[in-house]
């Protein structure tokens, strides 16, 4: 079945602004990736749109079912937001090409010391390191973006062995797989897309690693040392009481995919259940973690 792919470029901010709200509005899935080396459609966009190459700048690409007014959709949102219209295409691309489209430019990376993401179409630089093999499939995750470096940064310098981890929003099961690969003895993923759990499981049976991922009604119950969820800052502050009740007393919560300027706003959602304070900042964006109190 086709999609349709909507690609924007939009300043990180007014970017994220722009995926809470397309989300509401009915889109499948929303990728807000940093844009600093983007194609020549994707510079082409950035000079119309006036966008500085000084300031941070995001590409945004956004899948609708066939058969959607993408048009229409961003130019309801920007009128929302009160923003202008962006320059923006609009592309129709298989169910098996939609994101390979959008991330196939990327390379193996070294997140933190000795611990790589390397997709499956490359080989890894350092075949001796703890290399986590990634295939996006119909999930967005690679591990390229700043949000996803945060947390993988705080599960290398943090992560107990033996530890259970809850990844919420799991897409392509890329922090999953890297908390089993550090030692967690019980992973689980979670994720609203049913595309995203087989990439997950995929992804996981590829590096040899023990998780389980499903969709959030089919999770059992049960309380983790640590939740990691690398999402977008509104979902997160609406699902603050549901991870609250999902990580033991003295257990931790890691939360990304907020911009520095939305801190504030979740730091007091979570405040309730959680000593929670900003870890670490990169570019943009800020990792918040939280100890859970009684």
């Amino acid at each position: 079945m086709p999609f349709l792919a909507l690609r924007f470029a939009a300043e990180a901010e007014t970017a994220e602004r722009f995926a809470d709200a397309l989300i509401a509005a009915g889109a499948l899935s929303v990728d807000v990736a940093d844009a600093s080396a983007g194609t020549p459609m994707e510079v082409s966009l950035y000079d119309e749109s006036g966008i500085s190459a000084l300031w941070p700048v995001n590409r945004v690409t956004v899948l609708f079912a066939d058969g959607c007014d993408a048009h229409r959709a961003l130019a309801q949102t920007a009128a929302a937001l009160g923003v202008p219209l962006p320059p923006h295409v609009v592309e129709s691309v298989a169910d098996r090409d939609w994101v390979r489209s959008t991330q196939a430019q990327f390379q193996p990376l070294e997140v933190s010391r000795g611990l790589w993401i390397v997709p499956t179409w490359c080989e890894p630089v350092q075949p001796q390191a703890i290399n986590v093999r990634v295939d996006p499939g119909l999930a967005f995750g690679t591990g390229s973006h700043a949000t996803t470096r945060l947390c993988i940064r705080w599960l290398a310098r943090n992560l107990r062995a033996g530890a259970t981890l809850l990844d919420y929003g799991c897409g392509s099961g890329v922090l999953a797989i890297v908390a089993a690969k550090l030692g967690a003895r019980h992973v689980v993923g979670v994720d609203v897309d049913v595309e995203a759990i087989a990439t997950s499981r995929a992804n996981a049976l590829a590096n040899d690693v023990s998780a389980t991922f499903h969709l959030p009604a089919e999770l059992p119950p049960q309380r983790f040392d640590v939740l990691v969820a690398n999402i977008l800052a509104g979902p997160i502050e609406l699902l603050a009481p549901l991870f609250a009740s999902r990580v033991r007393e003295g257990g931790n919560v890691v939360l990304c995919g907020i911009l520095e300027s939305q801190a504030a706003s979740v730091l007091a959602a979570y405040g309730r259940w959680f000593n929670i304070s900003l870890w670490e900042r990169e570019e943009e964006w800020a990792a918040l973690v939280g100890v859970r109190t009684a």
